[in-house]
């Protein structure tokens, strides 16, 4: 675990804040890795479910994201310069009143690809699982008993092959979905880092 924990704080939350407020946030960033880490291969317990695979889930992971955004911007930047900063310097001066809005759009849909991402890589990981597994259903049922039967190693084989992805997956996906709140926490809180 303390492997983990310095690679999380050496590889992703030091390179992308300043040493002052990645200290202070880097509980967070490891609660929300080993959450998403642990909800994702809860999933691949038998009789468990992936927390991650809900809208609700992802999209609370999201928010929070998103408030640390804005309030740990503006808290450290200020109001005024938190707005301002979002159109980056030298952009000409009557690009200003197109740059501003899509920048303002963009801090909404940065957290919102955040959930999109996590919550339709689990669900459809357990999609493609659960296909692989009714295969055999699906041919004992249409075509006899037999040909379902015959079917069922390549199904239960195709299947475990899945469970392997699906474990490497959950790591994939904690390390992206903190990773990129600490980037765009960062990028709030310093724009010009």
């Amino acid at each position: 675990m303390a492997g983990w924990v310095a690679w999380i704080r050496d590889e992703m939350v030091y390179p992308n804040m300043q040493r002052e407020h990645a200290d202070k946030l880097l509980p967070l960033f490891l609660s929300l890795f080993f959450y998403v880490l642990f909800m994702n291969l809860f999933g691949l317990v038998p009789f468990g479910a992936t927390a991650t695979a809900s809208v609700f889930v992802t999209g609370s992971l999201a928010a929070l994201t998103l408030v640390l955004m804005l309030v740990g911007g503006i808290w450290v930047q200020g109001p005024i310069r938190f707005w301002t900063s979002l159109v980056p310097h030298g952009v000409p001066a009557w690009l200003v009143p197109l740059m501003f809005p899509l920048e303002v759009v963009g801090l909404f849909i940065k957290p919102f690809a955040l959930m999109v991402r996590l919550g339709a890589n689990m669900l459809g990981g357990h999609l493609v699982l659960l296909s692989f597994l009714g295969l055999a259903l699906y041919f004992g049922t249409h075509f006899g008993s037999a040909v379902g039967l015959a079917i069922a190693p390549l199904s239960v084989g195709m299947s475990v092959f899945m469970l392997i992805i699906e474990s490497f997956v959950s790591l994939l996906q904690a390390y992206v979905f903190t990773l990129l709140s600490v980037i765009f926490i960062g990028s709030c809180l310093h724009p010009d880092h």
